[in-house]
């Protein structure tokens, strides 16, 4: 064994044979640390495992391990498993989980710049959504609430959100007076709701189904592969397509979690997390086309109401937010984006 390491056949040592001796131990050692040390990061949500914003994050876990070798590992609880919502925004904050999907809408409570996407008919046309998306403006509200140990790294698409309802249907603003609505936890949505005349009642969305059917609330609203999948439409047989918000949803992470990260290993995350979004657009569309036909046949009416009514009666929105010293200016600036 001596041969191997050292210049003589000397029963000790040399200086020379130390060091090589040494060298290769180190080598090996850091090999193998090489090999067990995996980053692993724990990502919860709400969603069924069959949403198309669940099978993006699962992409962008499979991109993730490619792109660190390994090193990296994004591990997935669906179903609110790990808590609602607010329950997992709560976790990241504290550094427990280190990602989240949420409501654009729920991320108003952290950060004022995301108070805009509530805004009714807010979008030209989807060219200039994703052009705010994809753009200085939509970076800019994405790391807005890091003083809250939250920073955004993507969008995901999540339609636009209409009323179904219960026991009678809406096509006409007029038709929500008097409606107990369920919303996501949002003031915006609340003015919203409002300015229709009906009443804003905030519930989990794990708890939805059954205050549907326990008469809780009337009605809710959401996006079309939503209210297909949370089977919402066992209860409510009227959909009516207002679609008053496009609000997307975002793909959160912790501040503690990110700030341990190298600049490289930030990079492959964000690399990921981009291609996920891109992914997940693609599927959307499918989504909606396939929950609209499915709840048709189940029997739930789809209502296509004059926009332009609901529109006139939420102008007022617009209005004062155009004056809100916290959200005028990046309400302006989005008007301004061009595709």
């Amino acid at each position: 064994m001596n041969r191997l390491f050292f210049a003589s056949a000397s029963p000790r040592p040399t200086a020379l044979g130390w060091a090589l001796a040494l060298a290769f131990l180190a080598l090996f050692t850091a090999g193998c640390g090489a090999q067990r040390e995996v980053r692993v990061i724990k990502l919860a949500h709400g969603l069924d495992s069959s949403h198309p914003v669940h099978k993006a994050m699962a992409h962008m876990a499979k991109r993730l391990a490619e792109k660190s070798g390994g090193t990296m590992r994004i591990d997935i609880y669906t179903s609110e498993q790990l808590g609602n919502e607010r329950e997992c925004v709560e976790l990241v904050q504290l550094g427990g989980l280190g990602m989240t999907k949420v409501s654009g809408s729920v991320l108003e409570a952290f950060a004022n710049d995301y108070k805009v996407f509530g805004l009714p008919y807010l979008w030209r046309s989807e060219e200039h959504k994703l052009a705010v998306w994809e753009g200085p403006v939509g970076r800019d509200i994405l790391v807005s609430p890091e003083s809250k140990f939250i920073r955004g790294l993507c969008y995901y698409e999540s339609g636009s959100r209409s009323f179904y309802t219960k026991d009678r249907p809406i096509r006409t603003p007029d038709d929500i007076a008097g409606l107990k609505i369920r919303v996501q936890e949002s003031p915006m949505a609340f003015a919203l709701i409002r300015a229709f005349g009906g009443s804003a009642t905030p519930i989990s969305f794990g708890e939805l189904y059954t205050a549907l059917q326990q008469g809780v609330v009337d009605g809710a609203e959401n996006n079309p592969p939503s209210f297909h999948l949370s089977r919402h439409y066992e209860v409510c047989k009227y959909y009516s397509l207002d679609e008053h918000t496009t609000i997307p949803d975002v793909l959160i992470v912790s501040t503690h979690l990110w700030a341990s990260l190298t600049a490289e290993q930030q990079l492959w995350m964000q690399e990921a997390a981009d291609e996920s979004a891109a992914v997940q657009r693609s599927l959307w569309g499918e989504a909606t086309a396939t929950a609209l036909a499915e709840v048709a046949k189940a029997g739930v009416e789809i209502i296509r109401p004059d926009k332009a009514l609901f529109a006139a009666r939420a102008a007022k929105l617009h209005e004062d937010a155009q004056k809100d010293p916290l959200i005028g200016p990046l309400v302006r600036r989005i008007a301004e984006v061009k595709p």
